[in-house]
């Protein structure tokens, strides 16, 4: 069904002051070829649409069990429980139709491009300060058509436009994005290859190849290299000073964030059958400022210059 047509969003996040300059809208594309232990939306991990239970609004009416017909609810230790496997759209659709308090939604939707554009223009006026269009996931590659096309929508409006990637993908998709955006967030979490793996389930080879391929380009200036602190996971040391050597070798201007972890996500994997988070017993607080400008002070001994400090 995903078409250059069309494009499976999962959220439009309105006046977003965090993904970019200025005011913006954020758009979140499903689908993702990473799998990080700490996903911060693991919503947007699969895709294809799915049917997700939203719990505290269930009032225990049994409705959709009873209408259920392929096995695709079921009842478990007297819960309710969406078996992903088994739930077709025509089977969800029905579902959510019988359920009364909206315990049961899709968790994304199709939208063709003019529907897409028709949301985002409301929020034209908000953009005049430097804000625009921040394209986010999921991973946007996963609908490269899609985001093509949408991008020289927002281009042709003279609207600003972003995106955050991991940079998995193929280096002849990434040129085909690059002239079309302003500001490229790419994540950089974990230098190296092995460690990569173990926790995002594929390897960093094609992610440091798409760096290099950014930073010896004309559109080196566009891009801000990312790195989330996770606790005991990319907060070592010796991470944060090769992850910042290796992009400063590459351009000694290239602009380095290091963000701080989100402890808030943990609240959303109620929502995604079958995946566990790293912290589920014992999730950690934000850094505190200290242990943040230690991890800023690492990088800077490296020599990068242009350091964006976590808020």
């Amino acid at each position: 069904m995903q078409t250059s047509n069309l494009g499976l969003i999962f959220d439009f996040q309105r006046f977003s002051t965090h993904d970019g300059d200025g005011i913006r809208t954020v758009i979140f594309f499903k689908g993702c070829p990473l799998r990080c232990s700490w996903c911060q939306n693991p919503e947007g991990i699969s895709s294809k649409q799915n049917l997700i239970f939203r719990k505290n609004k269930c009032i225990g009416c049994e409705t959709c069990l009873n209408t259920c017909n392929n096995g695709s609810i079921i009842k478990e230790n007297n819960n309710i429980k969406v078996v992903l496997d088994k739930t077709e759209l025509s089977e969800s659709l029905k579902l959510i139709d019988v359920c009364p308090t909206n315990a049961l939604v899709m968790d994304s939707i199709y939208y063709t491009l003019d529907e897409a554009m028709e949301k985002v223009l409301k929020d034209k006026p908000f953009f005049k300060y430097n804000g625009g269009v921040t394209l986010s996931g999921g991973e946007i590659f996963f609908q490269i058509n899609f985001v093509i096309e949408l991008l020289k929508r927002l281009k042709e409006e003279g609207i600003n436009t972003a995106i955050e990637t991991s940079l998995f993908t193929s280096s002849h998709n990434l040129n085909k994005i690059l002239p079309l955006v302003d500001t490229i967030f790419a994540d950089f979490k974990i230098f190296d290859d092995i460690l990569h793996q173990q926790y995002t389930k594929v390897s960093n080879k094609l992610i440091k190849s798409n760096l290099e391929l950014i930073l010896n380009s004309e559109h080196k200036k566009k891009l801000i290299v990312r790195t989330p602190m996770i606790p005991d996971i990319t907060t070592a040391t010796e991470n944060i000073e090769k992850i910042s050597s290796y992009i400063f070798n590459l351009y000694n201007d290239v602009k380095y964030e290091i963000l701080n972890y989100n402890p808030l996500a943990i609240a959303k994997y109620n929502l995604v059958e079958d995946l566990k988070f790293c912290f589920e017993k014992d999730n950690p607080p934000l850094h505190t400022k200290e242990e943040m400008q230690t991890f800023y002070n690492i990088s800077e001994k490296v020599g990068i210059k242009n350091l964006i400090k976590s808020n």
